[in-house]
This record gives C-alpha cells, sequence and structure tokens, in this order.
C-alpha cells in the first residue's frame, strides 16, 4: 500500500472515531452539484495513475483521482473511448468524481449511463477498511450490483480509491443532421425512429430566440451512417464544425446554458415517450427525449417536480441561480419512504458513523 493511500485511511479512522464530517474533494469540478459539502476536507487529487489497460480486452483501471482528461488522452491514442460521454466542467475532473456523480452526456441513451461501464471498484468505507467489488470483465458479477450503486452516490456511502471501467472503439463513422421542427413533431419522431434500425447516437431539440431545431448525432459502421442519412433527411452538417458543438452540450456550455443568467438550471429525467410538459419555457432536449434541461426561477420549483412525476420522472435541481445557494425542498426530489429505508440502511452499513460527504444528497443522510 502506497504512502498517499495509507494517509487517507488514516484520516478516515480518526475521523470515524471522533465522527468528524469528511467531504470528498477530487478536481472539485462539480461542487456546485448536490447539497453544499460540509466537514473536514478529504482530498483525493494524489491517488492518480492507470492501474491496468487491456486495449484487446476493451477495459482500463484507474486510479479515483486521475484526472478524466488524462485517461480519454490514454484511450484515445488507441482509438477508444468512454461512450457515455461524462461531462467534465473543467480540467480538474477527475475519474473518481466522474462515477461518484454519475452523470452521462449526449451519447447516454444510445449507449448507456455511467454505471453501465463500470465493472468493479475498490471503496475506503467508514470503518477504514478496503473493500473491492465487481471485476475487470462483465462476466464477473460477484458484487457487481455494488459497484454500479457507488455510481451517483456522490461519495455518500465511502471514497472510490479504484475504479475498472469498459471503454469501446471509436465508431468508424459520424454524421450530425439537422431538422426544423417543433418540441412536439421533434419528440415524436424521435420515439418512431428510436424503433427503427438506426446508428442513433445523440440528439439535441432547442429553441434558439424563436427558431427550434433537432439536432441528431449518428454512428456506427460507415455504411449504416451513410444509409441512414439517406433515410433520415435533414441538412447534412459539417463534422468539424458540429464536433466542437456536442462538446459544449456535453458540458452544458451551449449559448442556450449560458443565457439562463441568475436562474437556476433544472434537470428532468424523464422516459422517452413523455409529451411535451408544462414548463416556464421551452426545454433543452436531449436523450431522444428522456432528458429535459429547464432554466427556471427558484418559485417555479414546485410546477417543475409536479411537470416530472406527472410522468414518472424526477426533477433535479443542476445549478442554483444567484448568490443563494440553499433552496426550500433540497436539490432532489424527496425518497419515497421505500427507497428511503434502502438509503438508510445502506448508509448504516458502509458508512455507520455518519462522516462521507454529510448531507450531500439529502439534507439528513
Amino acid at each position: 500500500m502506497d504512502s498517499a493511500l495509507q494517509l487517507i485511511i488514516d484520516q478516515v479512522r480518526a475521523a470515524a472515531a471522533s465522527r468528524t464530517a469528511l467531504q470528498i474533494r477530487g478536481g472539485g469540478s462539480k461542487d456546485f452539484y448536490g447539497e453544499p459539502a460540509v466537514g473536514e476536507l478529504l482530498d483525493t487529487a494524489a491517488l492518480t495513475g492507470v492501474t491496468s489497460y487491456e486495449p484487446t480486452e476493451l477495459v482500463v483501471t484507474v486510479r479515483a483521482g486521475t484526472k478524466l482528461a488524462e485517461l480519454e488522452e490514454l484511450l484515445a491514442e488507441r482509438g477508444q473511448c468512454l461512450p457515455f460521454e461524462p461531462p467534465r466542467f473543467g480540467p480538474g475532473t477527475t475519474a473518481g468524481g466522474m462515477v461518484a456523480a454519475g452523470l452521462s452526456g449526449p451519447a447516454r441513451a444510445s449507449v448507456g449511463a455511467v454505471r453501465d461501464h463500470v465493472l468493479g471498484l475498490t471503496l475506503l468505507n467508514g470503518k477504514a477498511e478496503l473493500l473491492t467489488f465487481g471485476g475487470q470483465v462483465m462476466k464477473n458479477v460477484a458484487g457487481y450490483d455494488v459497484s454500479r450503486l457507488m455510481t451517483g452516490a456522490m461519495g455518500t456511502l465511502g471514497l472510490l480509491t479504484e475504479i475498472s471501467l469498459k471503454v469501446l472503439p471509436v465508431a468508424p463513422a459520424e454524421a450530425t443532421l439537422k431538422f426544423g421542427m417543433s418540441q412536439a413533431e421533434a419528440l415524436a419522431q424521435l420515439n418512431i425512429w428510436g424503433g427503427q434500425p438506426l446508428p442513433l447516437n445523440a440528439s439535441c431539440w432547442v429553441d434558439d430566440a424563436g427558431t427550434a431545431t433537432l439536432y441528431l448525432r449518428l454512428r456506427g459502421a460507415v455504411a449504416a451512417v451513410e444509409a441512414a442519412c439517406k433515410t433520415l433527411g435533414g441538412e447534412r452538417q459539417d463534422n468539424a464544425a458540429t464536433a466542437p458543438d456536442w462538446t459544449l452540450c456535453r458540458d452544458q456550455q451551449l449559448p442556450w446554458f449560458a443565457e439562463r443568467g441568475e436562474r437556476d438550471l433544472w434537470r428532468l429525467s424523464v422516459p422517452q415517450t413523455a409529451p411535451v410538459l408544462d414548463l416556464p419555457e421551452p426545454p433543452l432536449v436531449e436523450w431522444h427525449g428522456g432528458l429535459r434541461w429547464v432554466r427556471a426561477t427558484s418559485d417555479d420549483a414546485p410546477r417543475l417536480r409536479a411537470a416530472a412525476s406527472a410522468v414518472g420522472g424526477i426533477a433535479t435541481l443542476f445549478i442554483a441561480g444567484g448568490t443563494n445557494q440553499q433552496r426550500a425542498g433540497g436539490r432532489f426530489d424527496a425518497l419515497k419512504p421505500p427507497l428511503n429505508r434502502i438509503h438508510r440502511q445502506l448508509k448504516k452499513e458502509f458508512d455507520p458513523a455518519g462522516i462521507f460527504n454529510r448531507g450531500r444528497l439529502y439534507p439528513d443522510l
């Protein structure tokens, strides 16, 4: 065991003994997400490096503090990638933060979420014990669900120290098509296309100054992409021109996001078949209809939660606008009693002293 990890273990052991809250921090790129962090800083910056990479097996294992940019650069050298396109929010984003936050980019609806690509991980629990779950192959199911459980847990169950991820080759062909259509038309068309054997990879519908446009990205074999372009129609875009825009979409940096000013940014995760929702303004729609980004004031929170709930979805206050970062009702939808009980039991099992990222998901957890 190296000295960096040993120092962290010692800090966790001491915190557990004194019940001192610890706030886990990698690159700090997602400090805005979730409830405000409290407690003594637990820095993962020293836990860096790729411990194993098998390009032919499509598996990479990295330490939690490894910069995401470094990992993606390594994969790109071998023509591979993280297909779920994790948002980066800046150069400091780490592999551990990527998994802990569980956020995926534009391709999520087609290739799966972060948790679908986590094969295994090593976790430091609230008793200062190192626990290993899963493995480096998809067939290894021992503890695999626990590995997926840690994805999106926001570090509330423990500190991720090492992660094994499934990677994929970069698609040989890509094309972006542009269509002028209303939100209702776009949602209906995306559902029709979703039932056809098309190489759909990502979509983005946006109403920009009254101009409603759907962008559809195709990825796959050359023949499949070319055939789809002929079948779908639309206006084919230059890949060199659209690639930066998809990157901006991935990191929520498109002009639409920048124009929210002092308003909050909400993230509504709903079924892809959900119709146009009753929202303060037209949203930016991703994931073939499954993700609706909304700019709104704090007074709109009940309306947004009700709209998402009515179609079986959830609403998350992704970025609080203005200087007031506290919001009544919390950042995430309240848990229903059965899920609340499960969350509390998991917290008690993995972090009995309640030291990790106290209140980051919910104020009393």
